[in-house]
């Protein structure tokens, strides 16, 4: 599998509760946190939930 870098851009103040959990269990949680991933299916999906809070970069 690639890896793929996760970086948080925007707050998570007004989003929803899941999302929040979202950024929480893919190791975020502040802005410009960055963070590498195997990107498998499920992290795929995690990242398509919070597109607009996050940049992907391929590795």
């Amino acid at each position: 599998m690639s890896k793929v870098r996760i970086k948080q851009v925007r707050s998570t103040i007004k989003c929803t509760e899941n999302q929040k959990r979202t950024i929480q269990a893919l190791g975020l949680g502040k802005i410009n946190r960055t963070k590498e991933v195997e990107n498998t299916p499920q992290i795929a999906g995690m990242i398509s939930k919070v597109a607009h809070l996050i940049e992907v970069e391929n590795i």
